[in-house]
């Protein structure tokens, strides 16, 4: 039975190595050159000294954070509603069913809505106010990236949810609790796993977001994930981008140590 159990894991196994493990390697061996193939650490001194890198660091983190922060103030309180419901299995597919689109094709469909000639444009046309400069802009960036990221905060939070026993919740109020105090003393700690989970699953992918910074912002936009682009792309400096990436993973690391569940 063991020796069968190790056999089903060698595809996983394999999985991991070719897929995580061979590829981050070679990032962090190619950080360590630079342009011309020489082996040197300037890249990441570049890096902590130039101010460019660190202000684009810093709105990555300040870009990140806010998609999460309002993914979390949709995603909770939707969440709650939809362990309510009859069929709630049913409305959580359909909450799930814009992930099967791809990322590239939601990106265009916005494009269309929000451009200069697009739909909201259109209809503030109709109204009298006029077009507006929607697309290509910080409040565009975020909109888009926060209803892609949406189902992947609702998920976990869901879950967490509708794993708390009613007899815990029915027992705070037959306490006296009202709603307000058996929420915050018994409901929102309870769902504090999948709060954590739902972080992890909107920041970490926000940090390094580069295609919705080209479609959406425009440009205006500028993260590590757009200069992680470039030097691969424009500059083939693999080396400078490849520190940036490793930087990108360290920062990862320490969200999923920040927000992991801490035993007492």
């Amino acid at each position: 039975m063991k020796r069968t159990l190790n056999l089903f894991s060698l595809p996983y196994l394999l999985w991991i190595f070719l897929f995580v493990l061979a590829p981050l390697a070679l990032i962090i061996y190619q950080s360590f050159f630079d342009i011309n193939g020489q082996l040197t650490l300037d890249n990441y001194k570049t890096f902590f000294s130039s101010w460019t890198y660190l202000r684009m660091g810093f709105n990555s983190i300040l870009y990140a954070g806010v998609i999460t922060l309002v993914t979390l103030l949709i995603s909770y309180p939707t969440a709650l509603f939809l362990t309510q419901l009859k069929h709630k299995q049913l409305w959580l597919m359909l909450v799930v069913l814009p992930t099967w689109i791809n990322l590239l094709l939601k990106a265009y469909a916005f494009m269309g809505i929000l451009g200069q000639n697009g739909s909201i444009n259109n209809f503030l046309s109709f109204v009298g106010i006029g077009p507006k400069q929607i697309l290509f802009t910080d409040f565009s960036f975020v909109f888009v990236a926060s209803y892609i990221e949406i189902p992947f905060m609702i998920l976990p939070i869901f879950n967490a949810l509708n794993d708390i026993d009613p007899n815990i919740i029915n027992a705070s109020r037959d306490l006296g609790a009202n709603s307000w105090q058996t929420f915050t003393r018994v409901i929102f700690p309870l769902s504090l796993n999948g709060v954590r989970s739902g972080v992890q699953s909107v920041f970490i992918p926000s940090l390094s977001l580069f295609m919705l910074t080209r479609l959406i912002g425009g440009n205006r936009v500028i993260t590590l994930g757009t200069a992680i682009e470039q030097h691969f792309l424009t500059t083939q400096n693999w080396g400078m981008g490849s520190t940036i990436g490793v930087i990108l993973i360290v920062a990862m690391l320490a969200i999923m140590w920040v927000t992991k569940e801490r035993r007492r």
